[in-house]
């Protein structure tokens, strides 16, 4: 069958090289339009309840994540020359476009009753230009004085100033946003060089904006480095550029056709699909090594440059499609999951990685066929005296030493179980930054200094319009109590809510002195009932003044619903669940269940519930490859035996990578699930290409079919394993941490599953052998 089908490749060659050409122009056009994704809540299916409450919340009250923060550490913030340069610095961050408002030291305001209207005015603490020393001075006595904004602008204790700037969502859901954020943090920088003081910067927009711009940069560079690096190999390996331009002609196809099908898909490029390109060019050149490999052996043979393409598309053709099928499927089985970054990326790469095969196909026999016929010198590898004495080598082993094999293998697979119960899960939000980056460096400082820039939201609902007039000290109070032990905690900042504005309106009724600065009682709320209003439309122009602003946005329109906001600290996926457990015990303590509600919900939870849900749909995606991967090679050699045999040289790999990643300290976070997938569809390849050969040397081979095997096989296993392991290192010199831990892992895995395929796969087949007659040795299906 395969056979004929060559013959009809080579046939029509000038058409079949027509039709590859005009796809790849159409998916090229799709490829140049495809875009960056700025969507990092896509981790959560839509239905989620954790991401329905979240969305309830933003209709509500707005972005929670748009927030980015500007601190410094100095003591010499007020003398003149500093402080009018930093008032004009605000001012600067005003008129950067996507900045939506500016809150900071120059231009914090303070509430003063107004006595001829008995309502408070909001003030600025600072004048707006040109202060004297004095009034920069008696203006920082004011704000100190100010307990609202501790914590929030300012740590007396260390000398920590704070701006907070808001980003227009918009802008923060699109490419404009690294233009804001890198706008924002020139001006920052500038002013910081003036001075000789360290500027920090943090918050969610700036995470996002420049890890966006990483992805972008190492894209390129990624499917560059992995390109030229085997180039050389392939170089080194053939010593005949026309066979390296070919084997790159085949994945740079296959790189064009990934963009273009994100494109069609209506997919951007994130985090996780932009390892597609180069996981398509390491996956690729495997491909053209095997075609390359057997057209040489079966030209030596037979001297005929058709005859060797026909042997090669007949011998090579249903081989390279179940490799492509079992590595397509090791990351098809992410489209499974319910996780949409998962699914995209599961789809994109399963999708183009069985295009490979199609590219590889056509191209690679079509080509040849209009090339010279090989020369001596090209065919040199295949006579390798290093790979020929490593060969041997494991063929000793092989035969004479299987029960030191089996020994080694049991031991070792005995400490890997024991590394396994030492892994633990648990992710961060800047969990793939490297501790050294101005990013992680920053929001330690924000940590340090104001406990945390994450924010967790906490909304209460009182189930019925006006809901608070009902009792309104008892619910002030309630939140009051919640919000004091919020503070008290470690990794906890004190909120934001209605009470905390309340207590800076009572400080304003009674005079401004900060000893006034407490919850309102009721008499004091039937004092300042006149003094200021929850109801907007009580307010002529509320929705425009400053204070409604702040007012309205702890309580939604209808004052049922009332938001406690606070930042806190990245504390991982493991700390956060306990955190938010003991703040539920709380919140049940103070608010009856039967009249109140209380929902936490903010990025940092929806972050948890994102890695949460990925890491589980990781590990049915683990499972799912087992299974269809194990149908493939069922349907391949109908046999149960040869299945067994299949499966264990590839799990042995995974278990030991497992046990290394636990006494190595490695945490188990969606970047370092997803080796074990890739790994296995990756590493079966290996399985399935020494067993077809195995199946057909072993009629006329008999006994001595696995040591042929090894001898024929081995060196194009080795070959390729060394691409492939090359093509992954590569991402260890990435900036992410994620990818960098899916670089040597996956490099680790595919090591270990090389050695287990040339020596405890030949092992097993021994003692299979021993028990089975000659009789059911036959061809794998359709070959």
């Amino acid at each position: 069958m395969w056979e004929s089908i060559a013959r009809i490749v080579l046939k029509y060659r000038l058409f079949w090289l027509i039709v590859l050409l005009s796809v790849t122009g159409f998916m090229a056009y799709h490829a140049s339009r495809v875009r960056l994704s700025y969507d990092f809540n896509s981790a959560i299916p839509t239905d989620n309840p954790k991401y329905k409450a979240y969305q309830e919340f933003r209709k509500k009250f707005g972005e929670d994540g748009n927030m980015l923060v500007i601190g410094v550490q100095t003591d010499k913030l007020f003398q003149r020359d500093v402080f009018d340069d930093y008032i004009k610095l605000t001012e600067e961050l005003k008129k950067v476009p996507g900045v939506d408002d500016v809150l900071g030291i120059a231009n914090a305001i303070n509430l003063i009753k107004d006595t001829a209207t008995q309502k408070p005015v909001a003030v600025p603490i600072f004048p707006a230009h040109h202060a004297s020393q004095a009034q920069i001075d008696s203006g920082k006595a004011v704000l100190l004085g100010l307990p609202f904004y501790q914590g929030l602008l300012y740590n007396s204790h260390t000398d920590a100033w704070n701006t907070v700037l808001h980003v227009n969502k918009n802008v923060m859901n699109s490419a404009q946003r690294i233009v804001t954020v890198n706008a924002i943090t020139g001006l920052v920088d500038a002013f910081g060089a003036r001075h000789g003081l360290d500027m920090h910067y943090s918050g969610l927009p700036l995470i996002r904006s420049r890890m966006a711009a990483k992805v972008a940069s190492e894209t390129k560079w990624f499917l560059l480095g992995s390109i030229c690096i085997l180039a050389l190999i392939l170089l080194l390996f053939f010593r005949s550029f026309s066979t390296m331009l070919l084997s790159l002609a085949v994945v740079i196809i296959g790189v064009v056709f990934s963009f273009g099908t994100m494109d069609l898909l209506g997919y951007k490029i994130t985090l996780l699909n932009a390892l597609t390109p180069t996981l398509v060019v390491v996956i690729g050149i495997p491909n053209c090594i095997y075609f390359m490999n057997k057209y040489h052996t079966a030209y030596r043979d037979t001297g005929d440059k058709h005859e060797a393409l026909v042997v090669m598309i007949g011998r090579m053709g249903i081989v390279t499609l179940f490799c492509n099928l079992t590595a397509a499927i090791g990351f098809g089985v992410f489209a499974l999951t319910r996780s949409a970054i998962l699914n995209e990326f599961g789809v994109v790469a399963g999708i183009n990685i069985m295009l490979l095969f199609f590219i590889s196909f056509i191209l690679i026999p079509v080509v040849l066929s209009y090339l010279p016929a090989p020369q001596p010198k090209h065919m040199r590898y295949l006579q390798n005296k290093l790979l020929s004495t490593i060969l041997k080598r494991l063929e000793i082993w092989t035969v004479h030493h299987q029960k030191i094999i089996y020994a080694l293998t049991a031991l070792i697979l005995i400490l890997s179980v024991a590394g396994m119960f030492r892994l633990r899960s648990e992710g961060f939000i800047v969990d793939d930054l490297p501790q050294k980056d101005r990013l992680f460096t920053d929001l330690k400082f924000f940590e340090k200094n104001f406990k945390g820039v994450m924010p967790l939201e906490i909304v209460i609902d009182t189930k019925r319009k006006k809901g608070w007039r009902a009792a309104p000290t008892k619910l002030l109070d309630s939140i009051d109590v919640l919000s004091k032990y919020i503070a008290a905690q470690p990794e906890m900042a004190r909120p934001l809510s209605l009470p905390e504005f309340l207590k800076f309106l009572r400080q304003s009724y009674y005079g401004g002195d900060s000893s006034n600065y407490d919850i309102p009682n009721q008499a004091d709320i039937a004092l300042m009932s006149s003094y200021v209003s929850l109801d907007a439309k009580a307010q002529p122009g509320a929705k425009n003044n400053t204070l409604s602003k702040l007012l309205h946005s702890f309580v939604d329109s209808n004052q049922q619903e009332f938001r406690v906001s606070v930042n806190m600290a990245d504390i991982g996926s493991k700390r956060l669940p306990v955190v938010l457990d003991d703040l539920k015990k709380k919140t049940d303590e103070l608010f009856d269940s039967a009249h109140t509600r209380v929902e936490f919900t903010g990025t940092s939870v929806t972050y948890l519930e994102g890695s949460s849900f990925i890491i589980k749909g990781l590990k049915d995606s683990i499972m799912w490859a087992f299974v269809l991967i194990a149908a493939c090679m069922l349907f391949l050699f109908r046999s149960i035996r040869i299945l067994i045999c299949s499966l264990a040289p590839n799990i042995i790999p995974l278990i030991i990578t497992a046990g290394i990643m636990g006494w190595a300290g490695v945490r188990l976070r969606p970047s370092t699930v997803i080796v074990f997938s890739i790994a296995l569809g990756i590493a079966i390849d290996i399985t399935i290409r020494f067993l077809v050969n195995y199946r057909q040397v072993a009629p006329q081979a008999g006994e001595t079919a696995v040591v042929d095997t090894i001898n024929t096989t081995g060196i194009s296993i080795l070959y390729t394993s060394l691409v492939l392991t090359a093509g992954f290192v590569i991402f260890c010199f990435s900036d992410f941490g994620g990818i960098l831990a899916l670089g040597w892992l996956t490099s680790l895995t595919l090591v270990i599953a090389t050695i287990t395929n040339l020596v405890f796969l030949p092992v097993l087949l021994l003692g299979l052998t021993k028990g089975i007659r000659k009789k059911t040795i036959s061809q794998p299906a359709h070959s």
